[in-house]
């Protein structure tokens, strides 16, 4: 296919023949921006009359844009699967974060995660499947999954299981920090977001309407 530069990038024009349908698509790394990456596309997506369904892993209904997500389209389905705390591995946080975070963080030992949490996190998996398989959405989103998987919370075997059910007429994207490299190697898009500078580092916690 013949390519083009323009303003000295190199384009290569869109093409319906041949076009994979049954799309990929993995935002991960350490910068800010995979959930709201993955939010703007679903407002895309729904501008061009398409389905959109998410699931919010390690997530509970605590975040702003929950709000205006929930009755935001009758074509937009979003669901939690988490509790009002955050999850970390031994070894993760300093002794001075751990008292900074206090209740508001479980700490567990490595490869050993709470069982109730583990089961929350398969039925979140559970549910997001049933939606897939009934064929009625375009875009399927699976907000932090790539932590609940880095976490033990569910395995490669569970989401290969959904990946291959997927209707091949649909979008799935996986968001979250540390995407395990099999996926990343399935994956027909990936964005790395790379964290340049953060005002966490300054002390600055997540701030209403910004973070959360």
């Amino acid at each position: 296919m013949w390519r083009r530069k323009i303003n000295g990038w190199d384009f290569q024009p869109f093409s319906c023949r041949g076009e994979k349908k049954d799309m990929l698509q993995v935002y991960t790394g350490n910068g800010k921006g995979k959930t709201t990456a993955a939010i703007g596309l679903a407002i895309r997506a729904l501008g061009a009359g398409k389905r959109v369904y998410i699931m919010q892993f390690m997530k509970s209904l605590a975040y702003s844009e929950q709000e205006v997500l929930k009755g935001f389209a009758p074509q937009l389905c979003l669901e939690t699967s988490g509790k009002p705390f955050f999850i970390a591995e031994e070894g993760m946080l300093t002794e001075e974060e751990r008292k900074e975070w206090g209740k508001d963080v479980v700490v567990f030992p490595k490869g050993n995660p709470p069982a109730d949490y583990v089961r929350l996190m398969e039925n979140g998996l559970q549910r997001a499947e049933q939606e897939a398989l009934e064929g009625k959405y375009d875009i399927i989103i699976l907000d932090e999954i790539n932590v609940a998987l880095a976490f033990d919370l569910i395995s490669r075997a569970a989401l290969e299981n959904l990946l291959e059910k997927i209707p091949p007429d649909a979008e799935i994207v996986c968001t979250g920090r540390k995407a395990p490299k099999w996926l990343v190697d399935r994956a027909d898009l990936v964005t790395d977001m790379r964290e340049v500078r953060h005002y966490y580092q300054k002390g600055i916690l997540a701030r209403k309407g910004i973070e959360n």
